[in-house]
């Protein structure tokens, strides 16, 4: 989604600023977007490579943070690394995130958080659901104490995106079939539907501390 976001910026004439764990995926990446690109490595999870992340980067028109990775588990059986994995990476990485970009933010500037659809319709992994309803309640938050700097959160739901294409099709299919199953559109999202959203959400200058569930109605179902 990030990738695509970037794409979409360039295309338009904006420059953009995009970080990543793997130098190897940042290379490949500004190599395909070009000159408008720069790519610096950074570990969501650290506040010193965040601020090292954003340092001397300029004024920032907006940021959006879609990247992390963590684990998910049944309350009963999660231990406790897998239980907080999600608020680790996920959430504190976006709160720190924000704080540290926040010296390049201006009066005009937006952010766009993310969350996902579990916010609002769990089906287990209570650590996760929570982790991304807390993530809404901080937009909302950060949109009153920013303001006017407008923050807003992208809540997807599943995704037909390159996570899921490297995984195996026995594994995969099944989670689609059940995902159509539970929408309203009996369709997967595909990552133009999400980049899409994202884009408004930073452009739109009418809209702060919203939280908009690009899910097929999954929430609704």
């Amino acid at each position: 989604m990030g990738f695509g976001l970037a794409q979409r910026l360039i295309d338009r004439g904006d420059r953009v600023l995009i970080g990543g764990r793997s130098e190897e995926k940042l290379q490949h990446a500004c190599a395909q977007l070009g000159e408008a690109s720069t790519g610096r490595s950074v570990d969501i999870e650290s506040r010193a490579s965040l601020a090292a992340f954003f340092s001397e980067c300029g004024p920032l028109a907006g940021l959006f943070t879609p990247g992390s990775s963590y684990q998910t588990g049944s309350f009963r059986d999660a231990d406790e690394s897998t239980a907080e994995s999600a608020f680790r990476a996920k959430f504190w990485g976006q709160y720190w995130a924000v704080h540290a970009a926040l010296p390049y933010l201006g009066e005009r500037s937006a952010v766009v958080l993310m969350s996902g659809a579990a916010s609002a319709r769990p089906l287990g992994n209570a650590a996760y659901a929570a982790c991304n309803a807390a993530i809404e309640g901080l937009t909302r938050a950060l949109a009153g104490e920013l303001a006017p700097i407008r923050v807003n959160c992208l809540s997807p739901g599943t995704i037909d995106s390159e996570l899921w294409r490297n995984r195996p099709a026995s594994i995969r299919e099944p989670v689609f079939d059940n995902w159509r199953a539970l929408t309203l559109t009996g369709e997967i999202g595909n990552v133009e539907d999400a980049v899409h959203a994202a884009l408004f959400l930073l452009d739109n200058r009418n809209m702060t501390g919203s939280t908009i569930y690009n899910d097929g109605g999954y929430t609704l179902r």
